[in-house]
């Protein structure tokens, strides 16, 4: 099986909220398949000089590599985060009905 084109973007936010708002506006705008809000997190980091810990929210966002670089410029605007954590992952492999799924599913984005 080829490797797949499926890219999987993970970012945080403060909020189920705006975890929420952002994954509409990317759905609306046509360029993600799908978004995954996973509240819970426990975040510590450094900012500005000193150790942080906050609550927040992964989000999972399903695209492909053609959208992946609009999609993360995108988030970029609409973020809350002055520096918003956007990392984008390339799946080494994915069952087939689920690639399938995906690929029809931003077919029909398009």
């Amino acid at each position: 099986m080829e490797k797949p084109d499926l890219r999987v973007m993970m970012t945080t936010f403060a909020d189920n909220d705006s975890a929420f708002v952002a994954v509409k506006v990317l759905l609306e705008e046509r360029l993600i398949a799908c978004g995954t809000v996973l509240p819970g997190a426990r975040s510590m980091y450094r900012w500005e000089g000193g150790v942080e810990e906050a609550s927040e929210v992964i989000v999972l966002l399903k695209t492909d590599q053609e959208q992946a670089s609009l999609c993360e410029k995108r988030l970029e605007e609409i973020h809350p985060y002055k520096v918003p954590e956007i990392i984008t992952f390339t799946p080494e492999s994915l069952p087939v009905a689920y690639a399938s799924w995906a690929r029809e599913a931003l077919r029909n984005l398009q």
